[in-house]
């Protein structure tokens, strides 16, 4: 998986330790790190002529739910730094040299099935990480 070299906490147990602002971060630095590798599967999806239309419109149904909670992230995290939540040190992370991370080909170069069992891996992180941070915001919740 080209986010392999990330570091990123696995365990619930982990993630709770990390302090908010260092999860946001992390949670858009990987939303990020699949901006560019998903439109290249978009792009080669959109070559196979076998695939039925419907594959089709999954893949790139993906790529636009990532984009949107990219988006989503993004306006979150200026409401926190708004309420004095976080700092504004998280400034210019939209940006692919914000997150310290190069893409190399090594994602586009990827089977689907790496490419669909890589995105998976990461989707479930950033779900988790979101939980997590929803539930130190919002502690009414009962998480």
């Amino acid at each position: 998986c080209h986010t392999s070299g990330m570091l990123t906490p696995n365990g619930k147990e982990y993630v709770q330790k990390i302090p908010r602002e260092e999860l946001t971060h992390l949670i858009l630095k990987l939303l990020q790190a699949w901006k560019e590798p998903l439109s290249h599967f978009n792009l080669h999806i959109e070559h196979h002529e076998e695939l039925p239309d419907d594959s089709l419109s999954k893949a790139k149904e993906i790529s636009n739910m990532v984009h949107e909670l990219k988006t989503g992230v993004e306006k979150v995290t200026e409401k926190m730094q708004s309420m004095g939540i976080i700092s504004n040190s998280l400034n210019g992370m939209a940006s692919s040299e914000g997150t310290g991370l190069s893409i190399s080909n090594e994602a586009n170069m990827m089977s689907d099935s790496d490419f669909i069992h890589c995105f998976r891996r990461d989707s479930n992180k950033v779900q988790s990480y979101l939980k997590i941070l929803k539930c130190r915001i919002m502690p009414e919740n009962s998480c």
